[in-house]
Protein backbone atom coordinates (compact mmCIF):
# COMPACT_ATOMS: atom_id res chain seq x y z
CA UNK A 1 0.00 0.00 0.00
CA UNK A 2 1.25 3.43 -1.30
CA UNK A 3 0.94 6.20 1.82
CA UNK A 4 1.78 9.97 1.89
CA UNK A 5 2.10 11.23 5.03
CA UNK A 6 1.77 15.02 5.12
CA UNK A 7 3.95 16.28 8.27
CA UNK A 8 6.80 14.53 9.33
CA UNK A 9 6.64 15.94 12.86
CA UNK A 10 6.64 13.57 15.69
CA UNK A 11 2.96 12.26 14.86
CA UNK A 12 3.58 11.97 11.41
CA UNK A 13 7.05 10.73 11.55
CA UNK A 14 5.44 7.70 14.17
CA UNK A 15 2.84 7.05 11.67
CA UNK A 16 5.45 6.69 8.88
CA UNK A 17 7.56 4.22 11.63
CA UNK A 18 4.66 2.33 11.66
CA UNK A 19 3.51 1.68 8.42
CA UNK A 20 7.34 1.08 7.50
CA UNK A 21 7.76 -1.90 9.90
CA UNK A 22 4.81 -3.28 8.04
CA UNK A 23 5.91 -3.34 4.66
CA UNK A 24 4.14 -0.30 3.44
CA UNK A 25 5.41 2.14 0.76
CA UNK A 26 5.86 5.64 2.93
CA UNK A 27 6.21 9.20 1.12
CA UNK A 28 6.80 11.90 3.90
CA UNK A 29 5.88 15.50 2.70
CA UNK A 30 7.44 18.33 4.93
CA UNK A 31 8.58 22.12 4.45
CA UNK A 32 11.85 21.53 6.63
CA UNK A 33 14.89 19.85 4.96
CA UNK A 34 16.51 18.88 8.43
CA UNK A 35 13.83 16.65 8.73
CA UNK A 36 14.52 14.41 5.89
CA UNK A 37 16.66 11.11 6.13
CA UNK A 38 16.38 10.23 9.82
CA UNK A 39 17.87 7.04 10.35
CA UNK A 40 14.71 5.79 12.07
CA UNK A 41 13.03 6.66 9.39
CA UNK A 42 15.14 4.87 6.85
CA UNK A 43 13.00 3.22 3.71
CA UNK A 44 10.99 5.81 3.46
CA UNK A 45 10.75 8.31 0.56
CA UNK A 46 10.96 12.27 1.38
CA UNK A 47 9.73 15.21 -0.39
CA UNK A 48 10.35 18.56 0.98
CA UNK A 49 7.79 21.23 0.16
CA UNK A 50 4.58 22.76 0.99
CA UNK A 51 2.16 20.34 1.11
CA UNK A 52 -0.75 22.62 0.63
CA UNK A 53 0.42 23.45 -2.34
CA UNK A 54 -0.45 21.64 -6.10
CA UNK A 55 2.90 21.26 -7.37
CA UNK A 56 4.22 19.57 -4.33
CA UNK A 57 1.17 17.33 -4.34
CA UNK A 58 1.94 16.46 -7.98
CA UNK A 59 4.96 16.12 -7.39
CA UNK A 60 4.44 13.44 -4.52
CA UNK A 61 2.41 11.18 -7.39
CA UNK A 62 -0.86 11.62 -5.05
CA UNK A 63 -3.06 9.88 -8.01
CA UNK A 64 -1.09 7.06 -7.11
CA UNK A 65 -1.54 7.16 -3.47
CA UNK A 66 -4.03 4.47 -1.83
CA UNK A 67 -4.22 7.13 1.64
CA UNK A 68 -3.11 10.19 2.29
CA UNK A 69 -2.63 11.12 6.35
CA UNK A 70 -2.45 15.06 7.20
CA UNK A 71 -0.37 14.95 10.37
CA UNK A 72 0.41 18.60 10.94
CA UNK A 73 -0.05 20.12 14.06
CA UNK A 74 -1.90 22.88 11.63
CA UNK A 75 -5.91 22.16 11.31
CA UNK A 76 -6.20 24.20 8.42
CA UNK A 77 -2.84 22.77 6.73
CA UNK A 78 -4.25 18.88 7.45
CA UNK A 79 -8.23 20.11 6.21
CA UNK A 80 -6.41 21.58 2.36
CA UNK A 81 -4.61 18.40 2.28
CA UNK A 82 -7.33 16.21 2.45
CA UNK A 83 -9.39 18.39 0.20
CA UNK A 84 -6.78 18.57 -2.86
CA UNK A 85 -6.44 15.00 -2.04
CA UNK A 86 -10.04 14.31 -2.79
CA UNK A 87 -11.04 16.94 -5.33
CA UNK A 88 -7.43 16.62 -7.03
CA UNK A 89 -6.04 13.66 -7.25
CA UNK A 90 -9.33 11.26 -6.30
CA UNK A 91 -7.45 9.39 -3.44
CA UNK A 92 -9.59 6.82 -2.41
CA UNK A 93 -8.69 7.35 1.53
CA UNK A 94 -7.71 10.67 3.55
CA UNK A 95 -7.10 10.56 7.58
CA UNK A 96 -7.16 14.10 9.01
CA UNK A 97 -5.53 14.82 12.42
CA UNK A 98 -7.13 17.21 14.40
CA UNK A 99 -5.19 19.05 16.67
CA UNK A 100 -7.81 21.61 18.40
CA UNK A 101 -11.04 19.50 19.34
CA UNK A 102 -12.74 22.77 18.68
CA UNK A 103 -12.21 22.28 14.92
CA UNK A 104 -13.39 18.55 15.04
CA UNK A 105 -16.67 19.26 13.39
CA UNK A 106 -15.36 20.74 10.41
CA UNK A 107 -13.43 17.22 9.47
CA UNK A 108 -15.69 15.49 7.27
CA UNK A 109 -16.44 14.17 4.09
CA UNK A 110 -16.82 18.72 2.95
CA UNK A 111 -13.28 19.12 3.11
CA UNK A 112 -12.49 15.32 1.96
CA UNK A 113 -11.60 13.52 5.42
CA UNK A 114 -12.83 10.37 5.38
CA UNK A 115 -11.45 9.31 9.07
CA UNK A 116 -10.50 12.18 11.38
CA UNK A 117 -8.12 11.51 14.50
CA UNK A 118 -9.01 13.80 17.04
CA UNK A 119 -6.08 13.18 19.36
CA UNK A 120 -7.17 14.75 22.82
CA UNK A 121 -10.58 13.39 22.71
CA UNK A 122 -9.50 10.05 21.86
CA UNK A 123 -7.28 9.72 24.84
CA UNK A 124 -9.90 11.11 26.56
CA UNK A 125 -11.85 8.08 25.21
CA UNK A 126 -9.32 5.86 26.21
CA UNK A 127 -9.30 7.35 29.75
CA UNK A 128 -12.86 6.82 30.16
CA UNK A 129 -12.99 3.77 28.67
CA UNK A 130 -10.45 2.21 31.75
CA UNK A 131 -12.79 3.97 34.34
CA UNK A 132 -16.59 4.78 33.30
CA UNK A 133 -18.00 0.70 33.25
CA UNK A 134 -21.53 0.55 32.42
CA UNK A 135 -21.12 3.76 29.63
CA UNK A 136 -21.14 3.76 26.04
CA UNK A 137 -17.47 5.26 24.93
CA UNK A 138 -16.89 6.67 21.88
CA UNK A 139 -13.30 5.89 20.27
CA UNK A 140 -13.14 6.43 16.61
CA UNK A 141 -15.45 9.03 14.49
CA UNK A 142 -15.44 6.92 10.78
CA UNK A 143 -16.92 7.60 7.60
CA UNK A 144 -17.23 11.34 7.40
CA UNK A 145 -18.97 11.81 10.82
CA UNK A 146 -21.57 9.52 9.92
CA UNK A 147 -20.38 6.16 12.19
CA UNK A 148 -18.11 5.58 15.21
CA UNK A 149 -16.32 2.97 16.45
CA UNK A 150 -17.66 2.65 20.50
CA UNK A 151 -16.88 0.64 23.53
CA UNK A 152 -18.84 -0.48 26.50
CA UNK A 153 -17.50 -2.74 28.98
CA UNK A 154 -20.47 -4.98 30.49
CA UNK A 155 -20.49 -4.29 34.34
CA UNK A 156 -21.78 -6.88 37.13
CA UNK A 157 -25.62 -5.49 37.06
CA UNK A 158 -25.76 -5.72 33.14
CA UNK A 159 -29.06 -6.87 31.32
CA UNK A 160 -26.89 -8.46 28.59
CA UNK A 161 -25.08 -11.05 31.20
CA UNK A 162 -25.84 -14.91 30.07
CA UNK A 163 -27.27 -13.47 26.89
CA UNK A 164 -26.32 -15.12 23.63
CA UNK A 165 -24.75 -12.12 20.99
CA UNK A 166 -27.72 -13.99 18.25
CA UNK A 167 -30.60 -13.45 20.59
CA UNK A 168 -29.82 -9.86 21.24
CA UNK A 169 -31.84 -7.14 19.38
CA UNK A 170 -29.04 -4.77 18.34
CA UNK A 171 -29.90 -1.61 17.23
CA UNK A 172 -30.61 -1.80 13.40
CA UNK A 173 -27.18 0.44 12.84
CA UNK A 174 -24.99 -0.95 14.71
CA UNK A 175 -22.94 -4.28 14.62
CA UNK A 176 -20.59 -5.81 17.50
CA UNK A 177 -17.47 -6.75 15.82
CA UNK A 178 -15.14 -7.99 18.54
CA UNK A 179 -15.49 -9.22 22.50
CA UNK A 180 -12.37 -8.64 24.26
CA UNK A 181 -12.53 -11.14 27.65
CA UNK A 182 -9.54 -11.67 29.48
CA UNK A 183 -6.88 -9.53 27.67
CA UNK A 184 -8.30 -11.60 24.58
CA UNK A 185 -9.91 -10.72 21.49
CA UNK A 186 -12.75 -13.07 19.99
CA UNK A 187 -14.94 -13.01 16.68
CA UNK A 188 -18.54 -12.46 17.88
CA UNK A 189 -20.78 -15.45 17.42
CA UNK A 190 -24.47 -16.15 17.35
CA UNK A 191 -24.09 -18.23 19.75
CA UNK A 192 -21.26 -16.73 22.12
CA UNK A 193 -22.38 -15.59 25.69
CA UNK A 194 -22.13 -12.37 27.12
CA UNK A 195 -20.24 -11.85 30.50
CA UNK A 196 -19.59 -9.69 32.85
CA UNK A 197 -15.89 -7.51 32.39
CA UNK A 198 -16.59 -8.11 28.75
CA UNK A 199 -15.03 -5.19 26.54
CA UNK A 200 -17.59 -5.31 23.17
CA UNK A 201 -16.84 -3.14 20.54
CA UNK A 202 -19.50 -1.95 18.09
CA UNK A 203 -19.15 0.25 15.24
CA UNK A 204 -22.60 2.24 14.43
CA UNK A 205 -24.12 5.57 13.46
CA UNK A 206 -23.56 8.08 15.44
CA UNK A 207 -27.10 8.55 15.53
CA UNK A 208 -28.19 5.30 16.89
CA UNK A 209 -25.70 5.75 19.61
CA UNK A 210 -27.96 6.61 22.29
CA UNK A 211 -30.66 3.25 21.45
CA UNK A 212 -27.36 1.50 22.06
CA UNK A 213 -26.66 3.21 25.12
CA UNK A 214 -30.15 2.60 26.41
CA UNK A 215 -29.94 -1.45 25.27
CA UNK A 216 -26.50 -1.87 27.56
CA UNK A 217 -26.85 0.54 30.56
CA UNK A 218 -28.09 -1.78 33.60
CA UNK A 219 -32.21 -0.79 34.71
CA UNK A 220 -32.48 1.06 37.51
Amino acid sequence: MKVVIAGAGSVGSSIARELLSHGHDVLLIDEKPETEGRSELAGAAWLIGDACELTTLKDARLDAADVVVSATGDDKVNLVVSLLAKTEFGVARTVGRVNNPKNDWMFDDSWGVDVAVNTPRLMTALVEEAVEVGDLVRLLTLQTGVSSMVEFTVPAASPMLGARVGSVPWPQDSTLVAILRDDAPITPSADDVIEGGDELFFVTTIAAEDELRNLLAPKD
